[in-house]
């Protein structure tokens, strides 16, 4: 009878033991700096405008430029803090940049016929972004591309794809402008 008492207060000083260390490594780890999760804002807090450069296209396809600056600044206004100015000498920052090319590829074609049925199209452009303030570059030559496909068999022409991959862009532009993590 005694052995069995002795036994069951080994067992619970043995589990105090082990407990203690267990807990003590558990919380010490929760209250170490912050390696984690944040409810930090993901863009910077010095800047609050932004003015948006025409783009430039050194491809022989124009008007894609158009739609990139258009959607770049729809873009910015609804997913960041920051908000669209139209005099360069007002703005925080100045984003620019210049679409390096635009390549147009076939899928998928008809049999029969030889015609495409449905066809890719990539842009790829350089960005910069620049602090006004303090003239450091935010993004410096930094190269983003993006595709969309379209389907000529659905009426979809060049002028659809082009405004997609043109809207894809941008949200890939918008995402470079997040700090780092």
């Amino acid at each position: 009878m005694k052995r069995k008492k002795d036994y069951k207060k080994t067992l619970r000083v043995a589990a105090a033991f082990l407990i203690f260390p267990v807990g003590l490594c558990l919380w010490l780890g929760g209250c170490s700096s912050m390696t984690g999760y944040s409810d930090e804002s993901l863009y910077r807090e010095g800047i609050r405008s932004v003015y948006v450069e025409m783009f430039d296209s050194r491809s022989f396809r124009r008007g894609v430029e158009y739609e990139l600056t258009d959607a770049l600044a729809k873009r910015i206004e609804a997913d960041t803090p920051y908000k669209i100015i139209s005099a360069r000498d007002r703005a925080d920052s100045v984003i620019s940049g210049y679409i390096t090319s635009i390549a147009e590829s076939v899928f998928t074609t008809d049999r029969r016929t030889g015609r495409p049925l449905e066809k890719g199209l990539q842009l790829q452009a350089v960005v910069n972004w620049k602090n006004l303030k303090t003239g450091q570059y935010l993004i410096e030559n930094r190269t983003v591309s993006a595709s969309a496909s379209f389907s000529p068999f659905q009426s979809q022409d060049f002028s659809y794809a082009s405004a997609l991959a043109a809207n894809n862009l941008a949200r890939r532009i918008v995402e470079l402008m997040e700090k780092p993590w």
